[in-house]
């Protein structure tokens, strides 16, 4: 049975600067605990990733996945193409500028393998979209504060 999940949060950044935290997958692990191990296989014209491979662990449970990524105008979205815990996975971010910030609506599905017990998946899905959004959110303000520019930007 698939879950979804849905939350909304407001960053005091541009979306690009949204956008660029968000393609950099291999930066996930420094932002989300759930993030053990990021590879990105594929990259499209503009050096955006196209694929990629990621080892997460949520409450406890590991799985070894391979996501398609695509860019949109407004964001960036996913969709599962192997794992070895689900049978099915789409994620979207969508970035809407309001002024001087930007609205984040982040929503996740997932069609687990192996049921679980309800609680433990309330209790991931919980952790996992504070992460999604507030983890997020420190990285974004991070980046734009400049704690993570290389010596040539």
């Amino acid at each position: 049975m698939a879950i979804t999940e849905a939350r909304n949060i407001t960053i005091e950044a541009t979306p690009g600067e949204i956008m660029d935290v968000l393609i950099d997958l291999e930066s996930l692990p420094d932002w989300s605990s759930a993030h053990q191990e990021v590879e990105v296989l594929e990259r499209d014209d503009q050096g955006r990733p196209r694929k990629s491979r990621q080892v997460v662990k949520i409450v406890g449970v590991s799985d070894d996945q391979v996501l398609d990524y695509t860019v949109h105008d407004d964001g960036v979205s996913w969709t599962l193409v192997s794992s070895k815990q689900q049978r099915a996975q789409r994620g979207r971010y969508t970035l809407t500028a309001h002024g001087d910030s930007t609205d984040v609506h982040f929503e996740l599905t997932v069609d687990l393998v192996v049921p679980l017990p309800g609680f433990l998946v309330k209790r991931g899905a919980k952790g996992l979209m504070k992460t999604a959004t507030d983890g997020l959110r420190k990285q974004v303000l991070k980046v734009k504060k400049g704690g993570n520019q290389t010596p040539s930007s």
